[in-house]
């Protein structure tokens, strides 16, 4: 790496450069080898300016790793005046001062590295699931894509691999769609609620003026036959061609869409719907123009039905993009709350930046009422944080110096000072936001049948109308023509791929943001389907019953004797010295250890106001405890009653005191000493407040609660009992919670289960849905598929409760686009005729299929009114009112 002693000034045209997440993503690139870098950009000019001690080659290489090279005429550079750090520019208009979303710039993650990650896409001119599979075949089959999905909900596409952005949208264009990179989340989600209020307004439009020229010619069609001679004829022609106009007009996309597929040997919704509606056109100007030639039989006109169903599908779009914008709500709701600004104090002022601009490790003030900007630790005031738009907990934290704030969040009455931890992508609303993200853009294994049906679909739909028509034309009655004109074309409009391609991730969009507003964030589609076959939860003890905040309650010292030492008077001096020495021996040991257990023995010695002893040869048991030696050559043993006498100790002497804390439920930790018992440590974790109602919650929904523990069996017996739990393991080691849940998986049960620390990693990684804990480790974390902003049980009936009502629309939805699609295609093909004589109009096919849409988008849509258990019985207490309630309580 080559720098220079003194900073220089460069600018530099960045081709690919299109918003200030892109000038964000190359300001991390080049400050990872030069913290002092200023980096700042004009997205419209597509300009970059850098102050940096980096030569011009390096910098040059580091942008292009990033995937934005520089134009090959970089600009001149100049020495700067300030070798100082920058603030960004001062006029930074307010549409450029984007807040970086979890992918500040996904498009570029790995454009030129080679390295595996991720790019997200914003897609247009998707109509129908056929469009879905198109795109994704596109995508997959470009080099160095590992796995591709996109999203007809959403049109976005989440590719896995090394593939450059550009290189993925020259692949979706290639085949005939739009496509443009994701660089900042907030910024995709305004474009995109924009274009669909764009498209909204077209449609209805469009609709409008379709449907207002062909009422009024179907209603004269029930009153006049067309009469294809003389004035009249001239009359049908100039009807024809407003006709054209509507085709050609609000109709011209369906038509220009067809058309693209065809170029690309493919076939959607839209060549459905263009081909219905300009046969129909077609046959009836020719029936207008050689009408003297034409025999009596056939002088049919189908004007008005172009229109209509031109009109019916226009108001069927509008309808479904108008419901479908609800969708995302919740993901809306998570990106507004990052803040756009953020209050820095820098050389002693306070200074007002953009907030790509915050790094770690700047000082942050925030005043009362305000937004948390980025993640961090406080270090001057006092006041209360409103958290409950992360944890969905309602009640404000205490926040004061060296607690942890995240962004987000909004500062009560008093003003913090803090310093910035995690900003960007990595906070803890950033890495939320993505996750929700990634997840409704997943799809649950139950979409799969749909997607391939949805490959097929419109072929098969183009082979059964050539089918109906030659039927029609070779077997039906007179007119034969007329016959094989409707049936074939109500067979083409009726077909409807879109809710096929709906019903999935819609109801998936949905379900994960409503999980995502009661502090559960669903990781994939998988994730959420598993949750909903649960037969088993699995619950570890401390952290998830308990609240993880043991305290130590009982403290017995025993004499070389084995006999209580606190019962020789005599020694009283003494004996306490051995205690204190005792203590600094469990401190010695304990330092350093994030266990909660390790946390309470701490702060029994901190009040006993001992230090912790030097120790050395240290090591940690697995389930078991701590061994190490003290200064003076002591073997140490510090742990459960398994580690002691796995060693050979003696615990005869402490075993009534262990057998009596065990029946008050509490855990028990046993220090030996060169061989010797020398104390007993009984700690309590208090239950969780909510911890029996969210069992009986579980068990309410047809759940078997297990909880499998390494405490010992009395204790974990006593809190099962209290809590209700069905069946209790305890003394386990990791390795034996995770045989145990694959036992249970191997006997048929669909098993979840919740943790919160490192040792449970592996269950979670075993079960079929792991839940953590998110105040538990990033190991836990990273394992599970579903993480609890709250660390309660409750949560993870919700999790369940929603994951089964999500489940359950989309059967909903699939059954009803199979349904539909199976049910009506014959009905337009004819095959009600010989029994009936009736065929099914064009005009009723289109309207039909403009429902079908529409029924999935409001049937989804339900799912934004539903409601946990437990909130619905809160809800409809409250709503019973004091009086119903006295009434209750009385009777």
């Amino acid at each position: 790496m080559t720098q220079r002693n003194q900073p220089t000034t460069t600018a530099r045209q960045i081709p690919g450069m299109n918003c200030q997440g892109c000038v964000s993503t190359m300001r991390q690139a080049i400050q990872a080898e030069d913290p002092d870098a200023e980096v700042s950009g004009e997205p419209s000019e597509k300009r970059l300016e850098v102050t940096t001690r980096l030569d011009g080659n390096r910098v040059d290489a580091l942008l292009e790793e990033a995937g934005y090279p520089a134009d090959e005429s970089p600009g001149t550079a100049r020495q700067s005046d300030d070798t100082k750090t920058a603030a960004p520019p001062a006029d930074t208009t307010p549409e450029t001062q984007q807040a970086p979303g979890p992918e500040a710039s996904a498009a570029s993650d790995q454009p030129a590295s080679g390295k595996s990650g991720s790019v997200r896409l914003s897609l247009s001119g998707m109509t129908c699931a056929s469009c879905v599979k198109s795109v994704q075949q596109a995508l997959e089959r470009t080099p160095g894509v590992i796995g591709a999905e996109v999203n007809f909900a959403s049109h976005t596409a989440q590719v896995r691999g090394s593939a450059s952005a550009q290189s993925l949208v020259e692949a979706v264009e290639s085949a005939g769609y739009g496509a443009s990179p994701i660089e900042d989340l907030r910024q995709a989600e305004a474009r995109r609620v924009e274009n669909d209020q764009q498209a909204y307004r077209q449609r209805r439009r469009g609709s409008l003026v379709a449907l207002a020229l062909a009422a009024p010619l179907m209603v004269a069609m029930f009153f006049h036959h067309p009469v294809l001679s003389g004035a009249e004829r001239g009359v049908w022609a100039l009807i024809g061609l407003a006709t054209l106009g509507v085709l050609a007009g609000p109709g011209r996309h369906f038509f220009v869409s067809a058309a693209k597929a065809l170029r690309h040997h493919e076939a959607n919704m839209d060549t459905l719907v263009a081909m219905g509606t300009g046969t129909a056109w077609l046959y009836s100007m020719t029936v207008v123009a050689f009408a003297p030639w034409l025999p009596e039989a056939a002088h049919n006109l189908y004007f008005e039905a172009s229109i209509m169903i031109v009109g019916l599908i226009l108001a069927g779009n509008a309808l479904e993009l108008r419901a479908r914008g609800r969708t995302s709500e919740a993901l809306g709701r998570l990106l507004d709350l990052q803040s756009s600004t953020a209050r820095v104090i820098r050389d002693g002022e306070e200074v007002d930046i953009d907030i790509d601009a915050v790094r770690e490790g700047d000082r942050l003030r925030v005043r009362p009422g305000e937004r948390l900007p980025v993640d961090g630790e406080v270090e001057d005031g006092e006041s209360h944080v409103d958290e409950s738009m992360l944890t969905g907990e309602p009640q404000e934290v205490a926040k004061s110096v060296g607690d942890e704030v995240s962004a987000g969040t909004v500062n009560g009455r008093g003003s913090l000072i803090y310093r910035a931890t995690r900003v960007g992508a990595d906070t803890r609303l950033g890495r939320i936001t993505d996750q929700v993200a990634r997840a409704q853009g997943s799809r649950p294994p139950i979409g799969a049948l749909a997607d391939r049906v949805a490959g097929v679909f419109v072929p098969t739909v183009m082979i059964i109308a050539v089918a109906t028509a030659l039927a029609w034309f070779n077997l039906g009655p007179e007119p034969r023509v007329l016959h094989m004109l409707i049936t074939a074309t109500a067979v083409l409009i009726i077909a409807c791929p879109c809710a096929l391609g709906l019903a999935t991730p819609l109801s998936t969009m949905i379900g994960v943001g409503k999980a995502a507003e009661h502090g559960v964030l669903i990781r994939n589609g998988e994730a959420l389907q598993l949750a909903s076959r649960l037969t088993t939860l699995v619950v570890d003890k401390t952290g998830t019953l308990t609240e993880g905040k043991p305290r130590v309650t009982d403290a017995h010292f025993f004499s070389d004797t084995g006999l209580d030492a606190r019962g020789n008077e005599s020694e009283n001096d003494e004996l306490q010295r051995s205690e204190s020495q005792a203590l600094s021996l469990v401190a010695g040991l304990e330092q350093g250890s994030e266990h909660p257990m390790a946390a309470a023995l701490l702060a029994h010695a901190d009040e006993a106001g001992v230090r912790p002893q030097a120790v050395k040869d240290f090591t940690s048991v697995t389930g078991g405890g701590l061994k190490a030696t003290s200064e003076q050559g002591q073997a140490l043993l510090l742990g459960n009653a398994r580690l002691l006498e796995d060693e050979g100790i003696d615990l005869a002497p402490g075993q009534a005191r262990v057998e009596q804390l065990e029946d008050q439920a509490r855990t028990v930790v046993q220090l030996a000493v060169d061989g010797r018992l020398i104390a007993v440590f009984g700690i309590s974790d208090p239950l969780r407040e909510d911890s029996r109602a969210a069992v009986a919650r579980l068990q309410a929904d047809g759940l078997k609660v297990v909880m499998l523990t390494g405490d010992n069996a009395h204790t974990a017996e006593a809190i099962g009992r209290e809590v209700g739990i069905d069946e209790v393991r305890a003394g386990l080691l990791p390795e034996d919670k995770h045989a145990e849940i694959k036992r249970r998986q191997d006997a048929g049960e669909v098993v979840g289960m919740v943790g919160d620390g490192i040792n449970d990693a592996p269950a979670l990684a075993q079960a079929s849905v792991g839940f953590a804990i998110a105040q538990g480790t990033d190991v836990a974390i990273e394992s599970a598929g579903i993480t609890l902003m709250r660390s309660s049980l409750a949560g993870v009936a919700d999790a369940i409760e929603i994951s089964r009502a999500t489940l359950a629309n989309i059967k909903q939805n699939l059954w009803g686009a199979f349904g539909y699609n199976s049910l009506c295609i014959p009905i337009a093909a004819g095959v009600l005729y010989p029994a009936t004589g009736w065929l099914l109009s064009p005009m009723i096919a289109a309207a039909a299929m403009s429902l079908s849409s529409v029924t999935v988008v409001a049937n989804a849509n339900r799912l934004r009114r539903f409601r946990p258990s437990a909130e619905a019985a809160a809800a409809s207490q409250a709503t019973s009112g004091p009086d119903t309630q006295s009434q209750e309580v009385r009777s």
